[in-house]
């Protein structure tokens, strides 16, 4: 059976390291949460990012606006949060609402490169292809550092990463590749895919399909990470992987909830501190 990497555990010690950085600084870190509409699960979302600002010390804002709030309002709010210097970090919560006109490539460009904390602006994603980062992303930093708390090397290993996404897929596939794995990238037109997710040495799911990822799919021994969040009736939420009958094979996997999630977010406070430590340099 599978040791699991529990996101829970290895986030509450992330925290910990952070909280103590934190008090050490002259200024509080400050992050700064935009939600746009009523969406439940983007509720949920900021919610916990608040807790988390609690849990280490920082100051947190949020600005709720109504669903039909014209993109150049958003934007007015992003400029005088940029200009802000108290404010450390700044993000949107995605998706915005459909059925209005927002640009969300527009809305991610607004946001000062130094203080994109979700690590969306194409600056940032620039300097990471470059292995030049500025801040980490957060899912695929989260995923390293679940792998790291497990002492699992990815030097030399086969990673293969299904999904093509520019939030996990593809930050993820340059990450691994800074840590000397060799890295295939499946996606929807990947022809024969299990044929090739039996290969990996860590495999890692972040689709958004349930339980695409099945105990045929998958390499005896293998690590296996599943990013995927699908929402079932109430608030369950399950991932890609089917996760009883590929533990039973694997020698490491990621439950959900409580594998990559709490990792997630652990790894914005993370780059929020480092926002608020270049502010001050």
């Amino acid at each position: 059976m599978a040791l699991i990497l529990d996101g829970k555990t290895v986030s509450e010690k992330v925290f910990a390291c952070i909280a103590e950085e934190a008090k050490a600084l002259p200024v509080q870190p400050c992050l700064a949460v935009i939600i746009v509409g009523d969406d439940p699960a983007s509720q949920i979302y900021v919610d916990h990012k608040k807790k988390n600002c609690e849990q280490v010390g920082f100051r947190s804002l949020e600005y709720a606006l109504p669903a039909e709030t014209g993109q150049a309002k958003l934007l007015a709010i992003i400029a005088e949060l940029n200009a802000d210097e108290s404010v450390h970090g700044i993000l949107c919560q995605s998706p915005l609402p459909k059925g209005f006109d927002y640009d969300e490539q527009a809305v991610c460009r607004a946001v000062s490169p130094a203080k994109d904390v979700d690590m969306f602006h194409p600056e940032n994603v620039g300097r990471l292809t470059l292995g030049e980062p500025r801040f980490l992303p957060c899912t695929p930093a989260g995923v390293l550092a679940l792998l790291d708390d497990a002492g699992i090397d990815l030097a030399g290993k086969h990673v293969v990463v299904v999904g093509r996404s520019n939030i996990v897929g593809k930050p993820m596939a340059l990450l691994v590749l800074q840590r000397h794995a060799t890295v295939t990238i499946c996606h929807s037109r990947t022809k024969d895919l299990a044929e090739i997710t039996r290969q990996a040495d860590v495999l890692i799911a972040a689709v958004g399909r349930l339980h695409l990822i099945t105990a045929d799919m998958v390499k005896q021994g293998a690590v296996v990470v599943d990013v995927g969040m699908n929402r079932l009736k109430g608030r369950k939420v399950r991932g890609d992987v089917d996760f009883d009958a590929v533990a039973a094979k694997a020698s490491h996997i990621t439950p959900v909830p409580g594998g990559v999630g709490p990792m997630t977010r652990a790894m914005l406070m993370q780059n929020t501190l480092t926002a608020a430590k270049a502010a001050i340099e």
